[in-house]
């Protein structure tokens, strides 16, 4: 930002900070009324939704197999614990827009142009992860968990447990595919370069499959189904990075011309 900028068109005064908490209070708020909305419809399907999500592993169990529950309330708390985290990842798209909401007014015109499709692709990433790891990942993991089972070995896993590994999965397949968006940030503040990114695409390979090996279980196959996605998500990341550099410096340069002209207008559109 230019020196006559500063000088020229001074920001609006700041609001005091006690407001920004309140502020923010309100909208935790608000996020936390709409998860328990999204969870008490949810209640009355929750044996329903735990079935849903349970189907990766029943189909590949053998003939006759089935969870267990090893706990005496776990039957009752488990389908309900299940309803309260996807009311908590239904609820995602409205607490990124509370959360833009608290963030934009501090932004640039020309910021929040580029910055709004990149909170929109995050929470269709985070979104694509879970839908991979539900329809791709899980049916490959378990059918290889009961083929690899030693002979006379019931395949029996607890429900509770079953849950925190999906959550888990869930997570971080979502994570995951958040990678271009990563990408794209980090060229954007000017960490790195799009061709520096290409020339280190070796270590990045290499990272891909360390991340995978830390967020998924100890088994080659979920390794290998996390880390090839985050590598080609990567790839996407530098090519559109490459747009959103060029746009984000057409922005600019506009925004620049503009200032010299001494229009007022020009700085309050900026805002």
């Amino acid at each position: 930002m230019s020196q006559k900028r500063l000088h020229s068109y001074p920001p609006p005064p700041e609001q005091p900070f006690t407001s920004h908490l309140i502020e923010l209070r309100n909208r935790l708020l608000r996020v936390l009324a709409v998860v328990a909305v999204i969870f008490l419809a949810l209640v009355p399907f929750a044996n329903d939704l735990y079935s849903l999500v349970a189907q990766p592993l029943l189909r590949s169990l053998p003939a006759g197999g089935t969870m267990i529950a090893t706990e005496v309330i776990s039957p009752f708390l488990i389908p309900f614990k299940f309803a309260f985290m996807a009311a908590v990842f239904l609820a995602m798209p409205y607490a990124l827009h509370q959360l833009w909401g608290f963030v934009a007014p501090a932004l640039y015109q020309r910021e929040r142009r580029l910055m709004l499709p990149l909170l929109a692709s995050s929470v269709l990433l985070f979104y694509a992860g879970m839908v991979f790891a539900y329809f791709v990942v899980f049916p490959m993991v378990f059918g290889f968990i009961a083929s690899a089972a030693p002979t006379g070995v019931a395949v029996m896993t607890d429900i509770g447990k079953y849950l925190d590994f999906v959550l888990i999965m869930f997570f971080s397949f979502g994570m995951a595919f958040e990678v271009p968006i990563a990408t794209i940030l980090v060229v954007w503040v000017g960490l790195v370069t799009p061709e520096q990114l290409t020339g280190a695409r070796r270590y990045v390979i290499v990272g891909a499959f360390v991340i995978g090996m830390f967020l998924t279980p100890p088994d080659v196959i979920s390794q290998t189904m996390m880390a090839i996605p985050m590598w080609l998500l990567f790839e996407v990341g530098v090519f559109f990075s490459r747009f959103f550099l060029r746009a984000a410096q057409t922005s600019h340069d506009e925004t620049e011309a503009a200032v010299p002209q001494g229009d007022a207008s020009a700085s309050n559109d900026s805002r």
